[in-house]
């Protein structure tokens, strides 16, 4: 995608750009959007027959899947929270049920215990900065979901559901050959498809 610089400072420059929108996102959506949010994944019917699905705690200004989570583990869906393990790996998924402690790792996300059962989720809610008309995502540049996806969907066809405001939307986005696509993103407002 020539129209974009690709160098690192560009890739520093639209990620700032990007947090920033989210920000201003995060404040026009109203203390509710969690709420809708949730009304609207839960609705779905590509979670219909879930087993097992991964979420996130969030972090800076992203769009709280919380409600969401609670709902489902209702439901009787087991939930797992997504752990790094080190640079150039992707992540693994530790059991997490509403109300269990937390601990901080590394990267300043809120995780299960180390002893908390891995697990291999059939959905995974991902956190992102922006997403464009096509479904692909812009993170935080580590390529944790990139990698994880990719073998999540070789080895079971994994679906991957991206967690914004509406207002994180832009018509495209940078991409190289390694970027996951999302088969589908849920805001506070609506439902996209890809």
């Amino acid at each position: 995608m020539s129209a974009f610089d690709t160098s690192e400072e560009g890739k520093h420059d639209l990620r700032r750009n990007a947090a920033a929108r989210r920000s201003r996102a995060s404040r026009r959506a109203g203390p509710d959007a969690a709420l809708r949010l949730a009304d609207n994944l839960l609705h779905r019917d590509e979670l219909a027959d879930a087993r097992m699905i991964s979420a996130y705690w969030p972090m800076r200004e992203e769009i709280d899947p919380r409600p969401a989570m609670e709902a489902l583990h209702a439901r009787g869906v087991g939930l797992c929270l997504p752990v790094v393990t080190g640079p150039d790996q992707p992540l693994v998924f530790r059991r997490w049920r509403p109300g269990e402690t937390l601990v901080t790792e590394a990267f300043g996300t809120s995780v299960p215990d180390s002893m908390a059962q891995e697990e291999v989720p059939d959905i995974l809610l991902v956190p992102l900065l922006a997403f464009d008309s096509e479904g692909y995502r812009l993170g935080y540049g580590g390529g944790f979901y990139d990698r994880t996806l990719e073998k999540l969907r070789g080895d079971q066809g994994a679906l991957a559901v991206g967690l914004a405001f509406a207002d994180q939307y832009v018509d495209l986005l940078p991409r190289d050959m390694h970027d996951e696509k999302l088969d589908l993103v849920v805001t506070e407002q609506d439902v996209r498809t890809f």
